[in-house]
């Protein structure tokens, strides 16, 4: 394969945002840890809590220093690889990125005050701290996902002779589309991080260590992203019937629907084939889509061969993509269930637990499988019905060798953070000496 410039760019900018999405996520559900397992400790004096709350505001501070240094690249991305785009649709999002630059800002002020002020602040004064950081973490990524969804969902401006014109900043933060997928993302996020948090605490127990340490970091993990898995079950649903109605492209292809029609089959698994115009090996629920996407098993639902050739996604990666991300959302639903119903009965088997290990990346995949079905299902475009991926990127040579660039970093970027995880991971959680107080090291 040639690797073309519009081919380089897009190369990147899907390894900048596989790469930065992985932090996003912990940055939106870390905080909420550490708030939990800090107001465990003042709730019950428990020391295990206040143990937790130490080595997660370690591990968080590593991740946010990374994450920091990978959303800058993303930004000047914008600019270096989609000139065009950015000159086009700068104005009208704008918004949304200056608000996230003020929500990190507050974010970072509160984290220093957080990894600071164990020693400095008083208990609850510190624990309070911490909530700006889960909020300000929240909100840096809705803001962002307001962005995206304006590329669904285009509105707040008009256009006159393919001039913008009349542009309402707000109108188009708030997009039909960025409600649901704003929700969606944070749901997908508490989820993603609690079970990583479980992952991590179970695989140690695996090991042999089964300290109160180890429990109460998986029981927390589990509660985190057990509790929140069930809600992103009716998010999930109404996302779905949101893109039946605003995108119908993106759905067919995610369903590999190659025929509008009435009654149309849900299909579960199965790999669409582009010749032949049809989705084989696909296990059919008569009636399921249109009952599903529309609240109606006769509604009609248009297929793939209704839109022209070049704008029409592409159904292998979508169909996949969202075939892994909901299997893996029912992969964490299952594993949920099983471990409520082993503490019920207070056992806790050992294929539990690797099913708890294998919890973690299953969620992220499924976070990284969700991004796919959002970006692929809106190809060719690149804002929906008003620009292509084609002439939104810029003109310039040489992109061939910034992906190269960039690839490096990354990649050492990605080194330094193992190692210095795996460096947290080797320090043993200092013991208590005042019970429900601080350790006497805590002031150095």
């Amino acid at each position: 394969m040639v690797m073309t410039d519009i081919l380089a760019a897009r190369t990147q900018m899907g390894m900048s945002l596989a790469f930065h999405i992985v932090f996003a996520v912990l940055g939106i559900g870390m905080p909420v840890m550490l708030l939990l397992a800090e107001g465990l400790w003042l709730r019950t004096g428990d020391r295990e809590y206040y143990r937790l709350a130490r080595t997660w505001s370690k591990a968080f501070a590593i991740l946010f220093a990374v994450g920091a240094v990978s959303g800058t690249i993303l930004s000047f991305e914008l600019g270096l690889l989609w000139a065009d785009f950015m000159a086009f649709a700068g104005a009208i999002i704008g918004l949304p990125f200056a608000l996230e630059g003020y929500a990190f800002f507050i974010e970072a002020i509160f984290l220093g005050l957080y990894l600071y002020g164990w020693s400095r602040l008083s208990p609850v004064a510190h624990w309070l701290s911490a909530f700006p950081i889960a909020v300000s973490g929240a909100l840096s990524g809705v803001f962002v996902v307001t962005a995206n969804a304006w590329m669904n969902t285009p509105a707040g401006f008009r256009l006159e002779d393919g001039v913008v014109v009349a542009v309402d900043p707000w109108a188009a933060m708030w997009n039909p589309a960025a409600v649901p997928e704003a929700g969606h993302m944070l749901l997908s996020a508490y989820i993603a991080t609690g079970f990583a948090v479980a992952a991590v605490y179970a695989g140690a127990v695996l090991r042999g260590h089964t300290t109160a340490y180890n429990r109460r970091g998986l029981v927390l993990g589990m509660l985190v992203g057990g509790l929140t898995i069930l809600p992103q079950l009716v998010w999930g649903d109404y996302l779905a019937r949101f893109v039946a109605a605003t995108q119908p492209a993106k759905l067919a292809a995610m369903e590999g629907q190659f025929e509008t029609e009435r009654g149309a089959p849900l299909r579960i698994g199965g790999i669409p084939d582009t010749e032949r115009r049809e989705t084989p090996y696909a296990i059919e629920i008569p009636r399921g889509l249109s009952w599903l996407a529309f609240d109606d098993p006769n509604a009609e639902v248009v297929g793939l061969n209704a839109f022209p050739p070049d704008e029409q996604p592409n159904p292998v990666i979508v169909h996949l993509s969202f075939q892994a991300m909901v299997g893996g959302g029912f992969y964490l639903l299952g594993v949920a269930a099983a471990w409520a119903v082993a503490t019920w009965k207070r056992r806790e088997p050992r294929w539990l637990l690797r099913l708890i290990v294998a919890a973690g990346p299953v969620a992220f995949l499924a976070i990284e499988a969700g991004w796919f079905v959002t970006e692929f299902g809106r190809q060719p475009w690149i804002i929906q019905g008003i620009m292509k991926v084609g002439p939104a990127v810029s003109e310039v040579p040489g992109l061939t060798a910034t992906l190269i660039g960039y690839s490096l970093i990354y990649g050492f970027l990605a080194l330094t953070l193992v190692w210095l995880l795996l460096r947290l991971a080797a320090q043993a959680p200092r013991d208590s000496t005042h019970g429900g107080q601080r350790d006497a090291g805590d002031a150095a």
